[in-house]
């Protein structure tokens, strides 16, 4: 779903390659042709090593992302809230096998690709490190942390690298029903009982901020981001997207009526956008770094599932050679 760790404020430098002028003349008219770039095509290095730190982030944070609303399913309120709760946590896991296999194109292997994630070298989204406290967690995860996903994830059907793009198109179909059936679970809230209406205020008081985090640091702190654009691996900027999200969510909160938790926030007729107030980016750059409230408990979750298929993996791999040596003989 997430693309942030592309754009942290401490990122590192990408490494520095000196490419053949001609070439990269040629790959950069390719581009603006919006021709599509693939696996066996030549591409800068740069190129490559962009994209395979926006993939596997991306795929990261679709295996990371199943933990906070799979907490859930078993305390699910009712079968069909459960059997939607299964399917949407299936999806994410089906995501990250999509985009791991479009990072593998990119020549890295999905073992380092893992190991990176493990060892704490990669990062995923900073949202997934907040905890799921109440049931509306799971509604507002679906509405605006989906929702925000799908605001970036959209225009990524268009990135110029076609395994890519051609992943995002089923991952967005799918993430536009995580975010309808999380809308509705608010909904249902919002129009429930007292405290169930209290429960979906307080989910999105939470919940709100770190959403808005979700789309990177700000342009003016994003090192990669013109780059990005430049070769249209992103269509828009952090800002851009970040403002397009606000200007859409804001009338559905309106409409569930629950308030956003931003007292500075207010329509600007002229500039025809909503202005919301200043984000604590010190917070972001906490959770970035690995002190989020449940950063910890994240990465030991994935760890000890990684552990526990190891014979999974082990027998697999005993079978493969099996097979293969009686095909030899």
């Amino acid at each position: 779903m997430y693309t942030q760790g592309l754009n942290e404020l401490a990122a590192r430098p990408l490494a520095a390659v000196q490419e053949d002028p001609e070439r990269l003349r040629r790959f950069e008219a390719r581009i603006d042709a919006e021709e599509k770039i693939e696996p066996k095509d030549w591409m800068p290095e740069t190129y490559r090593q962009t994209l395979i730190r926006q993939i596997s982030q991306h795929a990261h944070s679709e295996i990371v992302g199943m933990l906070p609303e799979g907490n859930w399913i078993g305390r699910a309120p009712s079968l069909l809230r459960k059997s939607i709760l299964i399917a949407k946590v299936q999806d994410e896991g089906g995501h990250g096998a999509y985009l791991y296999s479009a990072a593998e194109t990119l020549g890295i292997s999905r073992a380092e690709l893992i190991e990176q994630l493990l060892s704490g070298a990669a990062k995923y989204s900073s949202i997934f490190n907040y905890p799921t406290l109440t049931w509306a967690d799971v509604g507002a995860i679906g509405w605006l942390v989906d929702g925000a996903a799908i605001m970036n994830q959209i225009p990524l059907c268009r990135c110029s690298y076609g395994p890519y793009s051609r992943a995002m198109i089923r991952i967005c179909k799918e993430e536009s029903f995580h975010q309808r059936q999380g809308y509705d679970l608010m909904l249902k809230l919002a129009r429930g009982s007292a405290a169930q209406r209290a429960i979906a205020q307080d989910a999105l008081n939470r919940w709100w901020w770190p959403s808005l985090m979700m789309f990177g640091p700000p342009d003016t702190a994003s090192p990669h981001t013109a780059l990005s654009v430049r070769w249209k691996i992103k269509r828009f900027t952090n800002d851009e997207l970040r403002q397009k999200f606000v200007d859409f969510t804001v009338p559905q909160a309106r409409f569930l009526g629950l308030e956003i938790p931003d007292p500075a926030l207010r329509w600007d007729a002229g500039r025809g956008q909503h202005v919301h107030g200043e984000i604590d980016w010190s917070e972001f750059q906490e959770v970035v770094r690995g002190n989020g409230p449940c950063n910890r408990d994240r990465l030991q979750a994935r760890r000890d599932a990684h552990e526990s298929g190891r014979w999974v993996r082990e027998a697999a791999l005993a079978h493969a050679a099996k097979r293969a040596r009686a095909a030899a003989a």
